[in-house]
């Protein structure tokens, strides 16, 4: 299976998925295989269409791709 296959995660998940830190709002980015809160500057990642929602598993968000949100 594909990576980004592997990182797919089930849309109506996705609608109710909110941030952990802010409960804000996620954008799904699949090239990544990630969930990405704006507010909170994190991206949090999906494994094997799993998403893992700790803070402490998240990466920062640069600048550039905060602008690219």
């Amino acid at each position: 299976m594909a990576e980004a296959e592997a990182s797919e995660i089930d849309k109506r998940l996705l609608e109710i998925l909110v941030c952990p830190q802010t409960r804000g709002p996620l954008v799904y980015d699949r090239k990544n295989g990630e969930l990405l809160s704006k507010k909170a500057r994190l991206a949090y990642p999906v494994r094997d269409g799993v998403p893992i929602m700790l803070v402490d598993e998240a990466r920062s968000l640069s600048d550039e791709e905060l602008r690219a949100l």
